[in-house]
């Protein structure tokens, strides 16, 4: 089994549905043993508590600058034995040091279906207005690996999700969630330990 730590910024809805994936019986080959929150008192921490999942909080303010902010991450990661990295609607991006040290190691979940409405400053409800802005019928979820291009990296799961005639960012962003996103990242992240515990054997 490898220990995996979900990265987030916020509400930890896409944490729910992996720590909801677990108490179901799933994820055999996921240990989810810390969530890293690159801020203060979201309610992703509480989420994490009552599932008697470790927490702690990674600042950026707390550091010189990115590649301090990277050696943080690095350390607190390798404290806790952490295999795989789950990016979970984590807001900062990471850096060169990181990505090395777990190299086809991280995975992250982006709301549309990559290549569209992605890359740097792609997150969030920004993603919807830009795909209803655009008039597309059709959106989605995406889940790929993480290397030093934002979204870049090699996908491994997507599934589309029809936009509707009266959708607004709101209601479109909380179905894509709901049809796509809870339903992929788990997907994903046990397809991924799966492969990695074989290796390992």
């Amino acid at each position: 089994m490898l220990n995996v730590a979900v990265l987030v910024s916020g509400g930890g809805t896409n944490l729910q549905a992996i720590l909801d994936a677990k108490a179901a019986g799933g994820l055999a080959h996921a240990n989810i043993a810390l969530v890293l929150s690159s801020k203060p008192g979201v309610f992703a921490l509480e989420r994490a508590a009552k599932a008697g999942v470790p927490g702690v909080v990674v600042s950026r303010k707390d550091c010189a600058g990115p590649e301090a902010y990277d050696a943080a991450l690095l350390e607190t990661l390798r404290a806790h034995d952490i295999d795989v990295v789950v990016l979970a609607g984590f807001l900062s991006i990471l850096g060169k040091t990181v990505i090395e040290a777990y190299t086809d190691r991280i995975i992250n979940v982006h709301p549309s279906l990559i290549p569209s409405f992605c890359g740097e400053g792609y997150y969030g409800l920004r993603v919807h207005k830009e795909a209803l802005a655009k008039g597309v019928k059709v959106t989605g979820a995406t889940v790929h690996l993480v290397n030093e291009i934002p979204d870049g990296g090699r996908i491994l799961l997507q599934k589309a999700v029809e936009v509707l005639p009266d959708d607004t960012p709101e209601t479109l962003q909380k179905r894509v969630m709901a049809e796509a996103e809870w339903k992929l990242l788990p997907q994903a992240l046990d397809e991924l330990t799966a492969a990695l515990d074989d290796l390992r054997v």
